[in-house]
């Protein structure tokens, strides 16, 4: 019966083509809108949640209260060479590594720009490139004695920074001071740091005229100890040596595992502000159903007299059209989720191919896709539940007479 109820709903949705698409244009444009956003949206977060489990849950980030991003913090907010050497002595901390991001003008030729500079020093540097994966595609990095030496960011040599070809030897200028590139770093995938230049720290010190300052300072903690307690022993020291009271610092002290869910919250709700406006669509579309199938009763109205005199029930006729609403809703859905898959691999694609990072990702997940099929039948039924009860309710005798 049930099956028998499917195919009569699928001919009559054939009979009115037009209709039936015009009806659904919503319904598509609201599941491709949130099959597209959340597909992205995931690929995000997988992208970011595998960044952090490179970077490993044993390490501690400290940065200054209130900063954006490295090197914007300003006034009294800064974190100092003090600072670094009483996190070293915490127990618990197998090391620590300070390092500056400074914003400044860079020049090459006649081309000129503001970028981001990175100092640390050349053991330092060795030891968060073997954390975060990162490596010299090109060239050496930099060693103990280098002075105005500079390695480069990806795009910097291979990307489109510069108008000007830029290799191995050519000199750029920061701050009116010339380097060398004698490296240049492999890509990572976003524009900040592949635009980096990376010199010692103590030359960016005194390039930039930087006294004492670090922008953030990361700790790997021991083996043997639990991250979560190490990062609470450096708070509490850290209040205590600048003397600052408890809920009044002016750092952060946050563990990586910390960092990752606090991303993730703040994802969690830019995407459900995201789906949900992309959802005002669906509402759309359900509207748009019920006045079809309103309007579908009214033509059909002898057609269900006829059917009730010969002996259909009252739940036969309202089975028969929720089923023809969820139908337009699960086809619509069907629809929107191979545009939403198409929209999603575009941008993947252009995000790739254009801006050349690998943050857009088209995350094609079960649920997203089944989970999207089953909202759209869904909102198809609901719609047509009103003008179900309604030709549900139509007396035979009423509905042959209907003219």
């Amino acid at each position: 019966m049930l099956k028998d109820f499917f195919v009569l709903g699928l001919n009559n949705l054939k009979r009115r083509k037009l209709r039936s698409w015009l009806t659904m244009i919503g319904i598509f444009i609201g599941i491709a809108a949130v099959v597209s956003l959340m597909s992205l949206g995931q690929g995000l977060q997988d992208y970011i949640t595998d960044e952090f489990e490179k970077l490993g849950s044993d390490k501690i980030i400290i940065q200054p209260k209130g900063m954006g991003p490295p090197g914007s913090a300003g006034g009294s907010l800064i974190l100092t060479s003090k600072d670094l050497k009483v996190i070293e002595n915490v127990r618990g901390v197998e090391w620590a590594v300070g390092f500056l991001i400074k914003q400044g003008q860079a020049r090459v030729g006649d081309e000129s720009g503001i970028g981001f500079a990175s100092g640390l020093t050349p053991e330092d540097r060795r030891s968060l490139n073997e954390i975060q994966g990162w490596g010299i595609i090109d060239g050496r990095d930099l060693k103990k004695g280098d002075k105005f030496k500079v390695v480069v960011g990806y795009n910097h040599i291979y990307g489109d920074i510069w108008d000007k070809p830029v290799r191995i030897g050519s000199n750029i200028e920061i701050e009116g001071y010339d380097f060398k590139i004698v490296g240049v770093m492999g890509k990572i995938g976003n524009p900040i740091d592949d635009g980096l230049l990376h010199v010692d720290k103590d030359i960016l010190k005194e390039v930039l005229g930087v006294e004492d300052e670090e922008s953030q300072i990361m700790v790997k903690t021991s083996p043997s100890f639990d991250t979560e307690e190490v990062a609470e022993t450096i708070e509490r020291k850290l209040r205590k040596s600048r003397g600052e009271k408890e809920k009044q610092e002016t750092f952060n002290v946050q563990t990586s595992e910390q960092l990752l869910n606090t991303f993730q919250n703040i994802f969690a709700v830019v995407q459900g502000v995201l789906v949900g406006i992309a959802a005002i669509s669906l509402l759309v579309g359900g509207i748009g159903i019920m006045n079809t199938m309103y309007t579908s009763v009214v033509e059909r109205t002898k057609e269900i007299g006829t059917m009730k005199a010969i002996g259909a029930k009252n739940s036969h006729v309202l089975m028969l059209f929720l089923i023809e609403s969820g139908l337009l809703g699960l086809v619509g859905g069907l629809i929107g989720v191979g545009i939403g898959i198409g929209l999603a691999k575009g941008a993947e694609y252009i995000a790739g191919i254009y801006i050349g990072t690998p943050l857009l990702q088209a995350s094609m997940s079960p649920v997203i896709i089944i989970g999207a099929l089953i909202f759209s039948f869904v909102i198809g039924t609901l719609s047509g539940v009103l003008p179900a009860l309604q030709a549900s309710r139509l007396k035979p005798v009423d509905a042959l007479r209907y003219e």
